[in-house]
């Protein structure tokens, strides 16, 4: 009996041990915070960088208090396009969008045969020679 109620308790502790860290991502990449950020802080913008894309500054909530988080650079990388960090008002609060690298939008943006800022792959008339 007592094998059992011990066996029990360690699967139970090593199951919400190996669960522990996909919960604290999962609260950590969804912020929801009930007073509005700062107006963001003016941040020279450096000369540009070859290989660099600049990250410009934002304020991340600390659980306690916005904190502001200072620009810098980060290394391109081929096929991806840099999303900055921004706030954004829905019913529930103010809610964080972490931003960061995602791919392909530098590329389908590029890919727009008639110039008229639709992506090839969203246009209905991709050649339209008629375009304003």
């Amino acid at each position: 009996m007592k094998t059992t109620i011990l066996g029990t308790a360690l699967a139970l502790l090593l199951g919400t041990a190996a669960l522990a860290p996909v919960q604290a991502f999962a609260r950590d990449s969804i912020v929801i915070v009930r007073t509005a950020p700062p107006t963001p802080r003016n941040e020279a913008v450096p000369l540009a960088r070859r290989g660099y894309e600049w990250a410009p500054g934002y304020w991340n909530w600390t659980g306690h208090r916005y904190v502001w988080v200072r620009g810098h650079w980060e290394r391109a990388r081929p096929g991806y396009v840099y999303h900055r960090p921004e706030w954004a008002q829905d019913n529930h609060g103010w809610r964080m969008n972490r931003g960061g690298w995602q791919r392909g939008e530098r590329a389908d943006v590029r890919r727009d045969r008639d110039h008229d800022g639709v992506p090839n792959r969203d246009d209905a008339h991709p050649n339209n020679p008629y375009r304003n």
